[in-house]
């Protein structure tokens, strides 16, 4: 692995206020020529220290975000079940009284709800799942999003929302990557 020094470290700080950053604008800061600016970033992206990420500001865009804190037999098993899921944005395997950390989002709390409610609490897999809503981020959250731009009949887990109970309740804004979505944003 490579090691980074305090010239890389100010570059990863100026790049993390500011993403847009200009190579140019990082030099003159930096008093450094651009060329060897471009080379550093280079590295840094070659070896994992920097990744560039588009996604939607929850805090701007008004989003709902929830985390679920559960109990499965089989963590693995519940990570690729959501692994394509619109609303999903990431999980992790953790330690402690639960194994699994999920978070989704939606423009509709309610949604998330159903999502949980018909997808994990329903699930045989898992044995105890603890529903949180995020209040307020500290600082802005920005969160890489699936957007289906073609839709189809049936969403990436499978299902056809207008065949589950809370689609026509409305309580559901349907899966974003199907026609059934009622939604505006993903």
């Amino acid at each position: 692995m490579r090691k980074i020094d305090e010239t890389d470290k100010k570059i990863i700080s100026l790049l993390t206020e500011n993403p847009k950053m200009s190579q140019t604008a990082i030099a003159h800061k930096l008093k450094m020529s651009q060329p060897a600016v471009y080379a550093r970033i280079k590295q840094l992206e070659d070896s994992g220290f920097i990744e560039h990420v588009v996604g939607l500001n929850l805090k701007k865009a008004n989003f709902y975000m929830a985390k679920i804190d559960m109990t499965a037999k089989d963590p693995w098993k519940v990570l690729d079940f959501f692994k394509n899921c619109p609303m999903y944005i990431n999980g992790l395997i953790t330690s402690g009284r639960h194994n699994l950390c999920l978070f989704f989002i939606s423009e509709k709390l309610s949604a998330i709800e159903s999502c949980i409610n018909f997808h994990i609490r329903k699930n045989p897999n898992v044995t105890d799942a603890e529903f949180n809503v995020v209040i307020t981020t500290a600082k802005d959250l920005v969160v890489p999003v699936k957007m289906w731009y073609e839709k189809r009949e049936k969403s990436p887990c499978g299902k056809r929302c207008s065949e589950e109970p809370c689609y026509p309740s409305g309580k559901c804004l349907g899966c974003p990557a199907t026609i059934f979505y009622k939604g505006t944003i993903l």
